[in-house]
This record gives structure tokens, sequence and C-alpha cells, in this order.
């Protein structure tokens, strides 16, 4: 069974700047695409920056030039650089990953930004 294990949220000051990880029990390369999504309070997961196994990325518009998905295969992990963060990111963050036709999730780490 595929583990995906995010790290690095917490509490940030709006235009501060948090990493989070992603390890994978597996290597990277096994999957189609990776990303990262989000959920904030009452509003539905959205799609924040993906990055497939080529190495196209995408952005949600709301986060394009202040966030940088990447990777590193010979640590199996994915990052999400969030840096001049607002508010409005404030949200639980989740890293995904697709194989074929399945689709894996991690736990979840929360990203609070308040003054």
């Amino acid at each position: 069974q595929v583990q995906l294990v995010e790290s690095g949220g917490g509490l940030v000051q709006p235009g501060g700047s948090l990493r989070l990880s992603c390890a994978a029990s597996e290597s990277i390369f096994r999957f189609n695409a990776m990303g990262w999504y989000r959920q904030a309070p009452g509003k539905q997961r959205e799609l924040v920056a993906a990055i497939t196994a080529g190495g196209n990325t995408n952005y949600v518009a709301s986060v394009k030039g202040r966030f940088t998905i990447s990777r590193d295969s010979a640590k199996n992990t994915l990052y999400l650089q969030m840096n001049s963060l607002k508010t409005e990111d404030t949200a639980v963050y989740y890293c995904s990953a697709q194989r074929s036709t399945s689709g894996y999730w991690g736990q979840g780490t929360q990203v609070t930004v308040s003054s």
C-alpha cells in the first residue's frame, strides 16, 4: 500500500513562507502525476499544483508566481514551496499521487496564515 506523509505545515504571518514535504513509500517516478490539494473550511478541495512524471507543472491561478512544486527522486519526496502567503491560503494541504486508475492521499497538514 502506497503511503504519503506530509510535513511542514504550521502558523505563519501574511507575507511569510513555508515549505511542505510529502514523503512517498516508493519511487515517485512510479506515479503518473503527483500534486498538492488544499481544503479550507466550508470549501471544496481544490488542486493547488501538480507535476507529471515528465516534469510538467501546473498551478491554480491564485498561487502562480508564489508557489513552486518540485520533487527529489533520491528522497522520494514531493515539495511545495509557498512564498508571499496570504490569509486566503489557510487550509489543510494534502499530497496526492496517481498511478493508472489508482489515486493515493496523504493525511494532510494544516497551514494557517494569520497575523
